[in-house]
């Protein structure tokens, strides 16, 4: 989305997710190919994520949208059931501890048990971050500002350097003139040449006519 200023835009963004219970759960900023640009991921319950999303088109120019849905229920239903598994067997191994009299046998069930463990936290962490996704809708977006291109100011010259670039500009005009007048040494041997015979039959004229 294209904004005319992005620290307004900043301003609003706070109020809007301050007002609809959202939060951000993360934002970086750029200035680049003469852009000021904000990204950033925002997390809004599902019932106010279309309040969300149009309190946001409001912002400025949307350049480009997409929406998508993912329907987790199958994938949630899996991961419960298997949580629920891990934990009965978990249950089962505790029993055949308390019953064990051999130390190698409570060891080995003490080994199983750990990785029982270990499987049910992972398999928690995989439920708790579904439920997270199933309890948040999630908008990642991304606004900018175009930023003028500033033309770099002309250099300062003193007079020294105005007066020996003048120096040079002089010379250098001179050089060029000259080597002018070499290049064009046929042209100025005609006209030398027609210059002394106009002159020479004017010299014939006037003596005829005396």
């Amino acid at each position: 989305m294209k904004v005319a200023s992005l620290a307004r835009a900043n301003q609003r963004m706070d109020s809007l997710t301050r007002a609809l219970g959202a939060f951000v759960e993360g934002a970086s900023e750029e200035r680049e190919d003469g852009q000021w640009r904000h990204e950033m991921k925002i997390r809004v319950a599902p019932a106010r994520f279309q309040a969300l999303l149009s309190g946001l088109g409001r912002f400025g120019v949307v350049e480009s949208k997409q929406l998508t849905t993912d329907d987790v229920t199958a994938q949630h239903a899996d991961i419960s059931a298997r949580l629920a598994s891990k934990r009965a067997l978990e249950q089962r191994y505790l029993e055949l501890l308390k019953r064990a009299n051999k130390v190698s046998d409570m060891l080995e069930i003490e080994q199983k048990v750990g990785e029982i463990r270990e499987d049910i936290e992972s398999t928690q962490s995989r439920l708790r971050a579904l439920n997270d996704e199933v309890g948040y809708s999630t908008i990642t977006l991304t606004y900018y500002q175009e930023l003028s291109q500033r033309r770099p100011d002309a250099p300062m010259l003193s007079f020294g350097s105005r007066l020996l670039a003048s120096f040079y500009g002089g010379w250098e005009l001179l050089t060029d003139l000259l080597l002018g007048l070499v290049a064009a040494w046929p042209l100025l041997l005609l006209l030398a040449a027609g210059t002394a015979t106009v002159q020479a039959w004017r010299r014939r004229r006037a003596s005829r006519v005396k």
